[in-house]
């Protein structure tokens, strides 16, 4: 009876967590079992089904999404310091997390809820006894709600490594369903490997069933797809090269292109161009304003994410001018506030994201074809093919008025690989997990470097390359296993 009545505490809870609120305000739910009507068809037409599939993709616009993507893959990089005066981002930022952290917590929790909705679409929407939702459109749901499902997982998995794959929605709590729901609300870490496996079997279902194009980018097509197969079949043990080049080729087989003038990409008169893939569309306003953009550049108060020292020197050095302008922007801050690492009257600020008022209508673009060329490159150098992988990086190096690549043995290739992928893709939340995959985190960010080119001193361990269990989750279920080091 205990057991019962903490399920059913949970259960109202979660209940709870269902109504409409500002995102600021929401608390996440904790366990992802986003919990449909207790009818056994949950969605009896269409509108209701499509109603839900908006809601999946509302979470790109959570907090998650908004604001700390970027934290998590620029400042726990060499690429910003964490900036603000959030002691959870300096945590991120110094590589110093523990399990009480906020933001691992409220992370987790966003990312679970998101897979919690797409469950409850994947899992009705064939039984949604409305005629006019073809088979056609079932399919197409079922395929976008998947790839969601397979994004965010692809995010906790590179967060955590092991965490719980939950794939069902919990209809009612009673004695006689307890021992199966038990399991849904309180289940153990899957390894890794069947993570990727999910994700992969779930990109494989979008595979089938997505549009190769949309309304705009902000809705899954094959291109997306193909793109995020790449990049799991880069990052997944042991990395599977013949795989990343297959879907890197159906993207650049897609109709994508280079922008011609690499600025466009960022002036938000460009959205949803030839070269994004998979791009979050904006209208702007109160209703539908990206708040995160105000984040990273503004005079009001000290902003997240403040490029690096270390990062501003890669762009000097390497002479790229181009993709420094239009990635940093330096202002006098003088007497509103002060930074160990930059002088106020010259300081950095990110200068990607052009609209950076509080509900603007600027797009954030998560995949897009230069990240997906210089994967191929990195596939093909894997592979061998030296001179294939420095005609795809020449391509880009082209468009930022820069030489062509030096490198001559697969060995400098790799180097030069990275620093491409750094300078092009710089605050587009890539760096730390490509410094991750390619197993040169600890190297790299041990070896960072502040002002005047003197040590930051980071001690960065195999320990710290992955996120502590939040330490409320490991209170309230027992069969979750803490990660080594916390």
């Amino acid at each position: 009876m205990k057991k019962l009545f903490l399920l059913l505490t949970i259960f109202l809870v979660v209940l709870g967590f269902s109504s409409c609120k500002k995102f600021l305000d929401e608390q996440p739910v904790s366990n992802g079992l986003a919990t449909p009507p207790t009818d056994s068809v949950p969605y009896k037409s269409a509108s209701e089904v499509e109603a839900a599939l908006a809601n999946v993709y509302s979470g790109f616009k959570d907090e998650y999404f908004e604001l700390d993507y970027y934290v998590n893959g620029d400042a726990q990089s060499d690429d910003c310091y964490a900036g603000a005066d959030n002691p959870a981002n300096f945590q991120i930022d110094d590589y110093a997390i523990d399990a009480t952290n906020s933001n691992v917590s409220r992370d987790w929790g966003y990312l679970y809820t998101i897979i919690g909705n797409a469950n409850i679409v994947i899992n009705n929407v064939k039984s949604v006894p409305d005629a006019t939702l073809t088979t056609d459109r079932r399919n197409q749901i079922r395929g976008e709600a998947s790839f969601i499902r397979a994004f965010m997982y692809f995010q906790l998995v590179q967060l955590f490594g092991d965490v719980p794959l939950q794939l069902k929605e919990v209809r009612t709590i009673s004695a006689s369903t307890l021992p199966d729901i038990y399991p849904l609300l309180f289940p153990a870490r899957a390894p890794k490997a069947d993570i990727y496996k999910r994700i992969i079997a779930d990109l494989d279902t979008a595979l089938l069933y997505v549009k190769p194009t949309a309304v705009h980018k902000g809705y899954v097509t094959t291109g997306a797809v193909n793109a995020v197969l790449a990049k799991v079949y880069a990052t997944q043990e042991p990395h599977d090269w013949a795989k990343v080049s297959q879907y890197c080729d159906a993207v650049i087989a897609g109709g994508y292109a280079l922008l011609p003038n690499y600025h466009m990409l960022w002036d938000n008169a460009h959205k949803n161009s030839v070269e994004s893939i998979f791009e979050i569309n904006y209208t702007g306003g109160s209703s539908d304003g990206n708040w995160g953009a105000s984040m990273f550049r503004g005079m009001d108060w000290k902003k997240f994410d403040i490029p690096s020292n270390d990062l501003v020197k890669a762009f000097e050095t390497e002479q790229d001018t181009v993709r420094k302008a239009a990635s940093i922007i330096f202002l006098d801050v003088t007497g509103k506030w002060s930074d160990s690492h930059w002088p106020q009257n010259n300081y950095p600020f990110l200068n990607k994201w052009h609209n950076f008022a509080s509900g603007s209508d600027q797009n954030y673009i998560f995949l897009r074809l230069a990240d997906i060329l210089l994967l191929k490159a990195e596939a093909l150098n894997e592979n061998g093919d030296l001179a294939g992988a420095a005609s795809l990086v020449n391509q880009i190096r082209t468009r930022a008025k820069l030489t062509n690549t030096t490198a001559a043995s697969q060995a400098d290739m790799r180097l030069a690989i990275e620093k491409e992928r750094r300078l092009e893709l710089a605050f587009e939340g890539c760096r730390w997990y490509d410094l991750k995959r390619t197993g040169r985190a600890i190297a790299v960010i041990n070896n960072a470097t502040g002002v005047g080119g003197v040590s930051l001193g980071y001690n960065l361990t195999q320990n710290r390359l992955l996120w502590p269990i939040p330490q409320a989750e490991m209170d309230k279920n027992a069969k979750l296993v803490q990660n080594l080091g916390y």
